[in-house]
């Protein structure tokens, strides 16, 4: 790449066919914007500087494309007059420049950064003032036509409205991709007229000016031409989007990763997996996920920012910024909010929810339990329907259970509390206070069965009836009439 390269990003456009208060470029297609998927593009050339033109909601826009490239350049287009005039906007932000100047517009999500280094590199050595990174599509309608002369020599862009009929027949297109000398570029911009039918100012006709002067202009045809398509409604964001997953997930199956049904499996431009990943039916795989060998996740799961050991196995569940360890085992049908942490060879069961947990090595809580703001201790077990009671209507509490602690069904811990290494509850405890190590806590009163009770409150229902076949049939069964008045109550 060459040493001087600037390159600006056009992402000043309303959008208006998106019919959303959210600016066009900041519509996600892979976990990323628009706009994003342009920007990691050109860092990918290596850049001096990246010019970022900006204008309809801008607020939104400028702070985004800076979180992305925070020593990018913000120029502000405060009328859209067209591509001519946001180039002018950003070359009058950064001044003098020289070297290479390549102008991207901020709608092509299927942009590669090794493509746009290619073309870099394609115009370098073409030695042209100009060079249009072009296309060969079957529908051209709407898109600006490289015009050439017999030898095929490019002699100009023309777009759509200003086109003879004979031009609209021409199939090559301008991606509105471009690399521009900057010398030659600084001295054409102030000629550029806007003489349309639009009344705009046309970044394309430095090719016309290019000519006058007797400079090379040269046009480049990607081979994969969608790279360039943009996005103007929400029906073509679907339809990129899909193509982008598509690629995505064909490129990680050519890596190792098996993927039992591409058609509903979606995964992010930011994902990461290892060699022998297992991807189930039904499975997302979101943002800064990543999943390590031979873990298997789904079918029927979607992780967002996770982080997945190595020979871990997630099936259907729901998890967000949580880390599930090596040998793990989670769901089904668990959620995981953020903060989970669980430990190597743990277990989250089916119907267990949980929250800013750290869940130790070996740990398992294995059914119909939420676990909130708690530290569960290494080989401990939590006992079916356990609730970690954490807030209490004004703040949240912690609770921590040591190591190899064995707590009973049906329990509540109410925290703040402790529960000691090696303790254990009994079924149905409500824990108030701290638990000493190796004690047992329990808090539910001596079992009393009021015998008789059906017979007498129920009368004449199969639960009576029931009861009293049972009773005939059983020599051992007690005679409610030898029970005390006291015992009749």
């Amino acid at each position: 790449m060459p040493p001087d390269l600037t390159v600006i990003v056009l992402a000043a456009g309303g959008g208006t066919r998106m019919k959303s208060k959210t600016m066009k470029v900041l519509h996600e297609v892979g976990g990323r914007s628009m706009v994003g998927h342009v920007l990691a593009a050109a860092l990918a050339t290596e850049p001096q500087r990246v010019v970022a033109v900006v204008g309809h909601q801008r607020d939104q826009v400028g702070p985004h494309i800076q979180q992305l490239v925070p020593d990018a350049v913000l120029a502000v287009q405060e009328e859209q007059l067209g591509t001519g005039h946001a180039v002018r906007v950003a070359m009058q932000a950064i001044g003098q420049t020289s070297g290479t100047v390549v102008v991207a517009t901020g709608d092509t999500p299927l942009l590669t950064g090794e493509s746009l280094r290619a073309f870099v590199a394609e115009h370098l050595a073409s030695q042209a003032a100009v060079s249009i990174l072009s296309g060969v599509v079957d529908d051209p309608f709407g898109l600006g036509r490289i015009v050439r002369n017999d030898e095929g020599d490019v002699l100009a862009i023309v777009e759509e409205k200003d086109a003879t009929d004979l031009q609209r027949e021409i199939r090559e297109i301008n991606s509105g991709i471009l690399a521009f000398d900057a010398a030659f570029l600084a001295d054409a911009l102030p000629r550029i007229g806007n003489d349309n039918a639009n009344g705009e100012f046309y970044l394309t006709d430095a090719i016309g000016l290019a000519r006058e002067d007797a400079l090379a202009v040269s046009a480049h045809p990607i081979d994969d031409v969608m790279q360039t398509e943009g996005v103007n409604d929400r029906a073509q964001l679907a339809r990129i989007g899909a193509e982008l997953n598509r690629r995505i997930v064909t490129r990680w199956m050519r890596d190792g990763v098996s993927v039992m049904d591409p058609a509903t499996t979606w995964i992010d431009a930011d994902v990461v997996l290892a060699a022998d990943v297992t991807i189930l039916p039904g499975t997302q795989l979101l943002g800064a996920t990543v999943v390590a060998e031979d873990a298997v996740v789904g079918p029927d799961t979607t992780l967002k920012d996770c982080e997945v050991g190595a020979g871990a196995r997630v099936v259907r569940t729901h998890a967000e910024l949580a880390v599930i360890g090596d040998g793990a085992t989670v769901g089904p049908f668990s959620y995981l909010r953020p903060g989970t942490r669980l430990g190597t060879r743990g277990k989250i069961g089916a119907f267990v929810e949980t929250k800013n947990a750290e869940i130790g090595d070996g740990a398992k809580v294995p059914h119909l339990s939420y676990v909130g703001d708690a530290e569960i201790g290494e080989g401990t077990n939590i006992g079916a329907g356990t609730i970690f009671a954490n807030y209490d209507g004004v703040a949240k509490h912690r609770t921590v259970v040591g190591p190899h602690a064995r707590t009973g069904s049906n329990n509540t811990f109410v925290a703040p509390v402790e529960i000691g290494a090696g303790a254990g509850t009994g079924a149905g405890t409500v824990v108030r206070h701290d638990v000493p190590p190796g004690a047992l806590a329990v808090s539910a009163g001596p079992q009393r069965d009021l015998e008789g009770w059906v017979a007498r409150r129920r009368p004449g229902t199969d639960q009576a009836s029931a009861a009293a076949q049972a009773l005939a049939q059983s020599p051992m069964a007690h005679d409610p009439s030898d029970e005390s008045p006291q015992e009749r109550a």
